[in-house]
Parts: C-alpha cells; structure tokens; sequence
C-alpha cells in the first residue's frame, strides 16, 4: 500500500498538469472572452438616469446612489447633525479629532477646505499608500538572530510620501516617480527617496542566489500589481493564471523589470560615498534603486523553478491591457521601469484609476465600492455601483487631473457621505449590510487615529511634521503614529494588538478584530494611565477642579466636541462624588464614542 504522502503527490501532479492544459489550451479566442470581464473594459462616464428626488444630491455620485435606493424602494438617511460630521471628516481629512473652537461658528464647507490645506492631510493619507507598499524599516521577516538589517533611513520615504499627498502630486505622477524617479529626472536629488518604494522591499539571505532573487521580484511584482492594478499577477510565476487572461510570460515579462533593477545605498552627501558611488555605510545612505549594469530578459521558470528555465520572455506589459491584444514591450536597452510607470498611467489602462478610487473611497466609508480592492479579477467581486466607479474614475482622470484631494472633496462634499449613520430597522431589513449605502457606517478608528486622539485629547501630542522614527508603545513618545516604526521583524506590539496589517505584504485593507486583550490594554496600560493624568491637567487649565459639572462639561468638549445630555451630566457629577477624576477620564477613554466614529 503506497503511503498517503505518496498519492497526495501524485494527486497533485494530475491536478497540476490538467490546469496547466487548461491555460495552454485558452488560445486567443479565450483571451478575447475573458477580456470582456467588467475591469479590462475601458470606464466611461455615465448618466444615472431621471431621478425622484434630485433636491437630495449635491455631487454627480448621489445620483448613481440614489437611483439604486430608489429602485430598492429605499430612501437615504437625513444629514448627520454638524458636529457629528465635523468629527467624521476631520478624522477622515487629518486623522485627528477636531476641537470644540475649530468647529463652532464655521459652516461645513469651509472647514473641509481647511482640513484640505493642513499639513495633516499627507499623514492621514501616507498611511493608506504605506500599507499598499508594505512600507516597513528592516529588511526582511527571516533575519536569523540579526535584527540589526535596518534600513536607516527610510523614514525619508514616508517623509516623502506625506509631502507628496499635501503638495497634491497627481497619481500618475505619483506612481511614476516611485518607479522611475531617477530616469525622469536625474536632477532632482531630493526626489530620490520616492524609489524607497521598491527599494524598502524585503531583502533575503543569500542574495545573489537566483531562487533567492526570484522571491525578491515576486514582491515587486505582486505589491505593484495588487497595490496599483488590483490584479494577482505573482499567480502566474509558476503556471499561467487559472481564472485571470494573465499567462505565466506576462509574469516573467514584468519580473525582468526588476531584475534589471538593482539596489543600492545612495549617499546622502558626496562625503559618504565610496568608490562604488554607494554609501561607505548604510546608515549614511538612503536605501533605493538604479538601472543594473546589465539588462536581464528572464526565462519562463517551469512551475516557478529556476532550475528549469524556458524560452526568454521581452520585458513588457500585461497583454490583456493592450488594446491589440499584444504584449507592450518595453526599450530593450532599460530596466523598463519608466514604460512600466506609463503603462500603468495610461489612459487606455482600465485598472489604476478605479483600484484608486475604490481604495479612496474604502477609506471614507468604511467600505469599499469593490469589497476585493486588491483583486479586480475573476475571483474578485464586482461593485455594488459599477456606473459610480466608472464615472467617478474618469472624472478622476479627467475633472480631477488625477488630484487626491479633489477625489476626497468630491466624494466628502456629497449628500452620501453627510448622511448619519443611525440604523433604521426597516432599512437594515432590507439591505442589512449596507450595500446601496443608504446611511454611513459606524467605523472604529485605526490603531493610529485612537492614538493620536488619546494624546490629542491629553493636550501632549507633538504635531511636528516629518522626522525619525520611534517606538508606538512608548508612553514617552507623543509623536504622530505615522511616524512609528514599522519592522518586519518584530511589529510593535501595539500596532499589533489593535490590527496593524503585516508589513511583510502587501495590504488589501485593514481587518479589524475585538479581543479581551484589547480592552486590557485600554483599562491597564501605561500609556493610557498616563494620558488620562495628562488629560486630567488639561481639563483643570480652564476648570476650578472642585467645580464637578463643569469638569464633566470640559471633559466632553475635548473628548467628543460636545456637551454632555442631562442624564451624562447627572451620572458624571455622581460618579466624581466618590472617585477622582483620573478614574472618571480613563472611563471616558474607553467609551465607544472615543473610539468610534458614526
């Protein structure tokens, strides 16, 4: 009797030999037909059609949801009181609550525009870009017993991914930089660190052995095209895509990119350089990358195995994205990394302008319109609003000029995103997951938002922009939580604690969980005792500490931007009679209303 191990091996070769048939037998007329699948078809601008209550909409998207409502004999929620909304867009714009004297006497429009123009903004959103460039400061998640494979400076490449976002870069642009910076313009040193966005990959062991570097450019390969196209092109390294119209020579053709790219520590200054032009030691370097000294066109590795290499496959794009049905091929006497950059921002590319819209719009919603914002293939889902996708896409492009923040005013100026959040029962009946969005979701803040809102509301949080990094657990440490630092090693632990994704991958989205440890933390930790002290000193700034009411009043100004309700006061004041109010705000602290957003 053969062992089980013997015939799960077997099984598993027949499995494999059938789908690889499977691939090769697609010829073109199958290319043709999967080509036809919603994503690869150009967006196009479209017209949501006569409406029953078009007094409701404010932006060209309300009315691609309210047609869908109105077809579901569903109305949207009334506006969100105003300073819920402030709340929810001062979050949503700068990652930081706003103040009771920032909103007062403002109207909504007005403070958005002021949310647009803070040197906030860039933090908020670096973080989004960061998670989908698995941004982290040391090399690799197998390191042996040396955690001392830093990359020391990377903080220069979120540094400049903040100031890209406030200075507004466009998205094309600021895809092309982070490809091919240095080829576009050679000039402009200080642009340099955008190539941190391949250079700060993971780097293994053995580097130089090719198994070794045909794991490195399956990263590049998978973060870009999951993180810009929403495809899983890194399937295809060992057989050609089940589901997808990619075949493994697509696959080869963009891993050549990167194996014609090599990195290398640029000096910061001409007095760190050595004779090689890199940095004489790498913390006096910035981490990115440059053209090899030779061009590399790769083989078709059989089954992904480099000891069994097949024909040579030119460097170049995705065949299902050109419009003829061929593969682009890129100058043969480059890496490629400036014609993949156009590719990727061509017009004619179905994919990076809605990949961007959904992430954006996932992030303000709590939900994206593509709920697989990493996956826009067959396996993906499709959008609960293809006409909104597709028409704010080509806006996006063409109103927009591909602008973040005018995607971000566009989408928060609408009626959809003022909506409140309240969940009428007759509602949830029939849509319970809120698909047709006829109300906002409650969200719970990031592990990044709840911290600088802690240190934010104690009245010690350090709003300077840019910088080295530190340790998030570190109750000492009052600066912003992007700027914490990020291992593939050992992840802080309370970025871990509170969802955090690994930073090892690319990230789809963020998953959030609820678990005792938690509630641990917010009950016993350091470094919330010590916020509640500190907020304590701030509420007495302005408040005889003897006068309980208006403690209780103080507390709810700084906390939520609000007076407390006459019951909230009433149970403030009684609680205060007996306990001190270090207690009393480290309850505060732990209330759904300071970590959630409505």
């Amino acid at each position: 009797m053969r062992p089980p191990f013997f015939i799960l091996i077997v099984a598993l070769t027949i499995f494999g030999a059938h789908q690889t048939a499977r691939a090769d037998a697609r010829g073109d007329d199958n290319l043709e037909k999967s080509r036809q699948h919603w994503s690869f078809q150009a967006p196009q601008r479209r017209d949501a059609g006569r409406l029953g209550n078009p007094a409701w909409m404010t932006k060209p998207l309300d009315a691609f949801v309210l047609a869908r409502l109105e077809n579901a004999n569903l109305s949207p929620n009334p506006s969100a009181d105003d300073r819920v909304l402030k709340r929810r867009v001062s979050f949503d714009l700068t990652g930081l609550p706003p103040d009771s004297e920032q909103i007062n006497g403002v109207s909504y429009e007005k403070f958005v525009e002021q949310l647009l123009t803070s040197p906030h903004f860039g933090e908020r959103w670096a973080r989004l870009w960061l998670d989908v460039a698995r941004f982290a400061e040391d090399q690799a998640h197998i390191v042996g017993d040396n955690a001392s494979l830093t990359y020391p400076n990377a903080w220069m490449y979120r540094d400049w991914v903040i100031d890209a976002f406030n200075k507004d870069l466009p998205y094309d642009d600021f895809l092309r930089r982070q490809l091919a910076t240095d080829l576009i313009f050679p000039d402009e040193k200080k642009e340099f660190p955008a190539l941190g966005f391949m250079g700060l990959g993971p780097k293994y062991y053995r580097r130089g052995d090719l198994a070794v570097m045909a794991d490195e450019w399956e990263d590049r390969v998978d973060t870009l095209t999951r993180g810009v196209l929403g495809l899983t092109v890194a399937c295809s390294r060992c057989h050609d895509h089940f589901f997808d119209p990619i075949p493994s020579e697509d696959y080869y053709a963009l891993a050549g990119v990167f194996a014609s790219t090599e990195m290398f520590n640029k000096p910061l200054d001409k007095k760190q350089q050595g004779d090689g032009k890199q940095a004489k030691k790498p913390a006096d370097a910035s981490h990115i990358v440059r053209e090899a000294k030779s061009m590399r066109n790769l083989p078709v590795y059989e089954r992904g195995d480099v000891k069994a290499p097949g024909k040579k496959v030119p460097r170049g794009f995705l065949t299902v994205l050109a419009s003829d049905g061929k593969r682009l091929q890129f100058d043969p006497k480059t890496s490629g990394r400036l014609d993949l950059a156009e590719a990727l921002v061509s017009r004619e590319n179905p994919l990076t302008a809605r990949v961007w819209v959904n992430r954006v719009w996932a992030e303000l919603f709590g939900q994206p319109l593509v709920a697989t914002p990493s996956n826009f293939g067959a396996l993906g889902e499709k959008p609960t609003h293809p006409d909104l996708l597709d028409d704010l896409s080509v806006r996006f492009m063409e109103d927009g000029k591909w602008s973040l923040k005018w995607l971000v005013r566009e989408i928060i100026l609408s009626s959809t995103y003022r909506q409140s959040s309240e969940a009428f029962p007759a509602k949830v009946a029939e849509d319970p997951d809120n698909k047709l969005l006829w109300r906002m979701n409650r969200r719970r803040l990031s592990i990044e938002m709840w911290r600088d809102a802690l240190y934010s509301a104690s009245g010690s949080l350090d709003r300077s922009i840019g910088g080295r990094s530190f340790k998030a657990s570190d109750p000492k440490s009052n600066r912003r939580a992007v700027y914490a630092h990020v291992s593939r090693l050992q992840l802080d632990p309370l970025l871990a604690l509170f969802d955090f994704p690994d930073p090892n991958l690319h990230s789809a989205s963020r998953v959030e969980t609820t678990t005792p440890l938690q509630k641990l933390f917010l009950m016993n930790n350091p470094l919330v005792a010590k916020q509640a002290e500190a907020l304590v000193a701030h509420i007495g700034k302005n408040t005889d500490p003897l006068n309980v009411e208006r403690s209780v009043k103080r507390a709810y100004e700084i906390l939520f931007a609000r007076n407390p309700e006459k019951e909230e006061l009433a149970l403030g004041s009684r609680f205060l009679e007996g306990n001190e109010l270090r207690d009393y705000t480290q309850a505060l602290l732990n209330t759904n209303e300071f970590f959630w957003l409505d």
